[in-house]
Parts: C-alpha cells; sequence; structure tokens
C-alpha cells in the first residue's frame, strides 16, 4: 500500500464528516503512512474534527501539506477547523514538516499555530507563506519559534532525540520592520537553521540590518538565504557585507528587487570577494540599482578565488551597461564551469538555462549622472539610520549575554512603536 495519502487540487468543499468520509478511507486504512496531501481543498470545522480524529493516530507520518484549505471560509471558522487539525499533529510523534502555505490566518486566526509551534518537537521545515500574518501575528510566531528551541533543548536532556529546526519559509506575510525583533530572538534560539526565505514582507532598511546583525548572523549554518522584495539600501547592505562571510556554508543568496543601491553592490561584491563564501553557487540580485563599480566588485569575487562555485548571477535591472566588459568575464567563466565542471554539480540540470551563466539582461537602466551627489546623499541617510538602531549597535559589542537580550527587547519596543499599528 502507498505511503502517501492524497487529495492534492481537488477543490473538494468539505463541510461534514460525511463529505469528508467519502474520500478518506484509504488514510483509514493505511497502518504506515508517511506523507498526507490535503492541499487546494476546502476544509470545514465538521470535517477539520474529523479528519483530525483520523491524523492522531497516524504515528508514521512524516509530511503534512495543508497549503490552500481554507478558501470561502468564514474568519470565525478557520481557528476552530486549524486547531482540530494542529492538536492531532501534535500527537504525530515522526511529523517533520508542515506546510501551511495560503491559508489566511492574520491576528485574529494566528492563534492555533501558537501551540502546535511552540511544542512541537519533531518540527524540522516550516513552510508559512502568504498567509497575511502582519507584524503583530508575525511576532507571535516568531515567539513560538523561540519557545520551540527551549522545548527542543529541554527534551535532549531527557535523553530524546529531537531534531533541529532548518528550515523557515515565512514569506508575502507583510511581517515588516516592527516584528523584526522577535525573528531575531527565532533565529538566536535556532541558529542551526539552514534555509530562511523571508521574501516581500514589507521590511525596512532597519528592521533588516536587526535581521541580519542579531538574528541570522547566529546561524552559522546557512545554505539557502532569500531576502527578496524587501528594503535594504546602503544602510542594511554594509550589514550584509560585515556578515556575510560568516555564512561559510550558503549555497543560494536572494538579495533581489532590495534597493541595495549602487555602493551596497560594491560592499557586496567585496565582501565575497574575500573568499570565505566559496560553496556559493547562486547570486540572486536583480533590481537594485548596481551600477559599474559594483559589477566589477562582483566580478572580481565571481573570477578570483572569492567564488569557485559560482554558477548562476542575476543582474537584470541594474544600472550599467550590457556591453560592460565585467558581463563578458561573467559569462566566459560562468560558462567555462558549465562545460568543464557540470559534473561537480549533480543536483543541477545541466540542460536548464536558468540554472546557469547570468540572467538575461533585458531591463537594465542607464547609470546616473549625478551619482556623486546621489552617494553623498545616500551617505547621510545612512547616518540617520544608523541613530534608530544605536541600540543594536551597542547589543552586537556587548560581552555580556543578558544584556543583549535586553537590549534586543528595547529594541523591539522601539520597531513597535514605529511599525505595528
Amino acid at each position: 500500500m502507498s505511503k502517501t495519502f492524497s487529495l492534492r487540487g481537488q477543490a473538494l468543499k468539505l463541510d461534514t464528516a460525511a463529505d469528508l468520509e467519502k474520500h478518506i478511507q484509504p488514510l483509514k486504512d493505511s497502518s504506515d503512512v508517511e506523507e498526507i496531501h490535503i492541499e487546494g481543498n476546502t476544509i470545514g470545522v465538521e470535517a477539520s474534527e474529523a479528519l483530525a480524529k483520523i491524523l492522531e493516530a497516524k504515528s508514521t507520518l512524516k509530511y503534512a501539506n495543508l497549503a490552500d484549505i481554507f478558501t470561502g471560509r468564514l474568519l470565525s471558522e478557520i481557528p476552530q477547523a486549524l486547531d482540530a487539525l494542529l492538536k492531532a499533529l501534535l500527537k504525530c510523534p515522526n511529523l517533520h514538516t508542515i506546510n501551511l502555505n495560503d491559508n489566511a490566518f492574520g491576528l485574529n486566526t494566528v492563534e492555533p499555530l501558537r501551540p502546535f509551534l511552540s511544542q512541537h518537537t519533531p518540527l524540522q521545515h516550516l513552510y508559512l507563506n502568504n498567509n497575511g500574518l502582519g507584524p503583530a501575528a508575525g511576532a507571535l510566531v516568531a515567539e513560538a519559534l523561540a519557545q520551540l528551541a527551549e522545548k527542543k533543548a529541554t527534551a535532549r536532556k531527557d535523553g530524546k532525540e529531537v531534531p533541529d529546526l532548518e528550515t523557515v519559509v515565512c514569506g508575502r506575510n507583510r511581517l515588516e520592520t516592527g516584528s523584526m525583533a522577535a525573528w531575531v530572538k527565532a533565529y538566536q534560539a535556532n541558529n542551526k537553521v539552514k534555509t530562511v526565505k523571508m521574501v516581500q514582507n514589507g521590511i525596512r532598511q532597519e528592521g533588516i540590518a536587526t535581521l541580519v546583525q542579531h538574528g541570522l548572523s547566529a546561524c552559522t549554518q546557512l545554505t539557502t538565504l532569500d531576502l527578496q522584495d524587501n528594503t535594504f539600501t546602503a544602510f542594511a547592505a554594509k550589514t550584509l557585507a560585515n556578515v556575510v562571510p560568516t555564512w561559510t556554508e550558503m549555497r543560494d543568496l536572494g538579495i533581489g528587487d532590495c534597493l541595495l543601491s549602487a555602493r551596497g553592490g560594491k560592499m557586496l561584491g567585496d565582501a565575497l570577494a574575500k573568499g570565505e563564501n566559496k560553496k556559493i553557487e547562486i547570486l540572486r540580485l536583480q533590481y537594485n540599482d548596481i551600477d559599474s563599480k559594483g559589477l566589477q566588485a562582483l566580478t572580481e569575487a565571481a573570477t578570483g578565488s572569492g567564488l569557485p562555485r559560482l554558477r548562476r548571477i542575476e543582474l537584470n535591472g541594474n544600472k550599467f551597461n550590457e556591453d560592460d566588459s565585467n558581463i563578458e568575464k561573467l559569462q566566459s567563466i560562468l560558462g567555462k564551469r558549465k562545460d568543464e565542471h557540470a559534473a561537480d554539480y549533480p543536483d543541477v540540470d545541466e540542460d536548464d538555462e536558468d540554472a546557469w551563466g547570468v540572467d538575461e539582461l533585458d531591463e537594465l537602466e542607464d547609470e546616473d549622472e549625478d551619482e556623486e551627489e546621489e552617494d553623498q546623499a545616500e551617505a547621510e541617510e545612512e547616518d540617520e539610520e544608523e541613530k534608530i538602531v544605536k541600540d543594536a549597535e551597542i547589543a552586537e559589542n556587548e560581552p555580556v549575554v543578558q544584556v543583549k537580550d535586553k537590549e534586543v527587547d528595547e529594541l523591539a519596543n522601539a520597531l513597535e512603536k514605529t511599525e505595528i499599528k
């Protein structure tokens, strides 16, 4: 019998236990199910409670995909239905992955998430994308993950084998700057995380700087970081440049559409050229106002000893000429790696054009003529922004951990006042 049960994408409207009964018998009969796919259907309270009774007995379950299961449901229905399902999954000792993407949670419906996220010690991979959380609910999720780390540590002391949290995907959730102090604590606590994706969250430069400097800097085993479509400016780019050499396991770095700035692009290129990121294979840097100087710095990193495994760089939408000689250099070195060393990338399709080389540069902008004046204005803006996170700078240099936590708490209060409304 198959170890996977799936109702994926059938657009079923399951309101009652009787509605569910028509489709659920194979899951009832399975004694060794490892994966369930319920995504792409809509499930009411009664059907969720009936499904929960079945799930709580599935001790072999490892993976649960519950994405997009509340379309068309009332806000009053979702918490009760979600609570039933998550309480059942808490009883599944081998469940390491849960996908809750594309469900409308928000502050009013996030509460059932907290007991599961703070207590389910087997959790390794969490997918919470496009849930409409907002900064307040986003902070609650982050706090729950910090509590989960404590729960995992306690379980280990009791002699249990407990995995680390390895994957956190929480994009398109309007987390904003106001929730970043909570996420700092979440990543400090879960510092063995390997994949972090927090795209399109409306996080401004002071929030990004805080997250990178005080949270993600602790995650030295990161292999994938995707912060695309947030706001860096040169201010947060400087922080990124200081921290990126510590991510020696990094393979895929996504900072596209982040207003990195001309100076920020050069700072990142210079940091990557130091040779501490020799495992990076992909750089996603589109639409960042990177100019020819930044392009040159990135090219020197790629063609020198800084990025010996780089196979793909995305640069469209920046501010340099397509005929810049550095583009040709990049295309040459990346093409050579594909031709001569594709076997060194066993998990990469050699025929996948999007996995190799330079992306199509069809939306480049001309460099600004008043670049020096803009750089000066940007530098003045950066000085002003540094005042916003002065407490965070102090915390970084403070040797006493307890004081550092206190500073982060003070920063949280300041950020919440400015962002959460």
